[in-house]
C-alpha cells in the first residue's frame, strides 16, 4: 500500500519547524524535506512538490504563489500556511469547525488555505452568531488581540531571545494604519458585510493568543441575550474535538484569561463574559498562535486529507 509523501516547503521558518516536529516519527506518511544546499534551488523544489501527494507550504505569500504555479502533477494536493490564498476563489478555507461540512470539504480538496492565527479566534466566535442571525453582519465590530512574539516570525523571535533581548519591547500594538492583511479574511469567512476594526499586538512572551470582541446587547436584533449567544456557540461546537466552549460568566468576579493556557496544543477555548446590568458582552478566545493558529491547524487539515487518501486506497 502506498504511503503518502508529504513535502514541507519552507521547513526552516517558525511554522515549518513546528509542523516538522509534529510529524516526526509518524509512520503513516513519508516526510520529504530538502537539504540546506537545495532549499533555494528552483528545480529541486519543483521536483519535490510535483513528487508529493500533499505539499505543505510554509512560505511568504509571493513565494507560496510561485510554488503553486510550479505544480504540474494534477494529483498534488496543497495546504498553504501563508495568507496568499485565504480569500482566493477555488481554495477551501482550512478551518474544519467552520460548519458541519467543512471538514469533508478539506478532506477532499486539492487546494486548502490554512487560516491565519488571529482570524481563527475571531471567525470561530463570530461566524456561528452571524449565521444564526444573532449578530448583524454589519455590526460595528472591534477585535483586539495580543499574541506572543513568535507571531512575528523568526525576526521577532531573535529580537526577543538573542543577546540584547532586554531591549525588546514588553508590549507593542501594530497595524495602526487599519489595513492589516487578516481583516479581509475575517470579514469573508465570518460572513460580515461591514469591515471590522482589528487591533493586534505582540507581548514579551513566546506564544499564545488572547483575543476579545466587545458587544453591546442594545445593538443586537430582537433583544438578544448573552444566554442566547452562549447557547449558539455551544450548539455549533458540540462534539468539536479541538474547541472548548466555557460556561457563560455573568455574575461575580471573573477569572483572568491566560494567553499561554493552551500552548503546545491544537485547542481553542471560547468564553463569554457578560454584565447584564450594563447590557455588555465580551466574546473571548484563547489559543496557541503556533498551534491552532498555525502548525497544529495545518496538521489537523493534513490528517483529514490523509484519511481521505486512505479511503481511496
Amino acid at each position: 500500500m502506498h504511503t503518502p509523501v508529504v513535502f514541507i516547503d519552507g521547513d526552516q521558518g517558525t511554522t515549518g519547524l513546528q509542523i516538522h516536529a509534529r510529524l516526526q516519527g509518524r509512520r503513516d506518511l513519508n516526510l520529504l524535506t530538502l537539504p540546506d544546499a537545495e532549499r533555494k534551488d528552483p528545480q529541486r523544489r519543483r521536483e519535490a512538490i510535483n513528487s508529493a501527494d500533499i505539499a505543505l507550504l510554509c512560505l511568504p505569500d509571493d513565494a507560496a504563489r510561485e510554488a503553486v504555479a510550479t505544480i504540474e502533477n494534477p494529483q498534488v494536493r496543497v495546504i498553504d500556511a501563508s495568507s496568499a490564498h485565504r480569500t482566493a476563489p477555488g481554495w477551501v478555507y482550512g478551518l474544519p469547525e467552520l460548519d458541519e461540512q467543512q471538514a469533508e470539504r478539506i478532506a477532499h480538496s486539492k487546494r486548502v488555505s490554512n487560516p491565519g492565527c488571529y482570524p481563527t479566534g475571531a471567525i470561530a466566535l463570530l461566524r456561528p452568531l452571524v449565521k444564526a442571525g444573532l449578530l448583524p453582519a454589519d455590526y460595528p465590530l472591534n477585535i483586539h488581540a495580543i499574541s506572543g512574539y513568535s507571531g512575528g516570525g523568526r525576526a521577532a523571535v531573535e529580537r526577543h531571545e538573542q543577546p540584547g533581548a532586554d531591549k525588546a519591547p514588553t508590549l507593542q500594538l501594530y497595524g495602526l494604519e487599519l489595513t492589516h492583511k487578516h481583516v479581509p479574511e475575517i470579514q469573508q469567512h465570518a460572513g460580515l458585510s461591514a469591515r471590522p476594526m482589528f487591533m493586534p499586538g505582540y507581548a514579551a512572551y513566546r506564544q499564545g493568543i488572547v483575543l476579545s470582541i466587545p458587544l453591546q446587547l442594545r445593538l443586537l436584533p430582537g433583544q438578544v441575550s448573552a444566554a442566547q449567544l452562549q447557547a449558539c456557540l455551544e450548539q455549533h461546537y458540540q462534539g468539536a474535538r479541538h474547541v472548548q466552549v466555557m460556561p457563560l460568566h455573568q455574575h461575580g468576579a471573573a477569572p483572568n484569561l491566560d494567553p499561554e493556557a493552551l500552548n503546545d496544543s491544537n485547542d481553542l477555548r471560547l468564553a463569554l463574559f457578560a454584565n447584564p446590568e450594563h447590557g455588555q458582552v465580551l466574546l473571548t478566545a484563547v489559543f496557541d498562535n503556533l498551534g491552532k493558529g498555525a502548525s497544529g491547524a495545518a496538521v489537523q487539515n493534513l490528517d483529514l486529507m490523509l484519511g481521505a487518501l486512505q479511503l481511496q486506497g
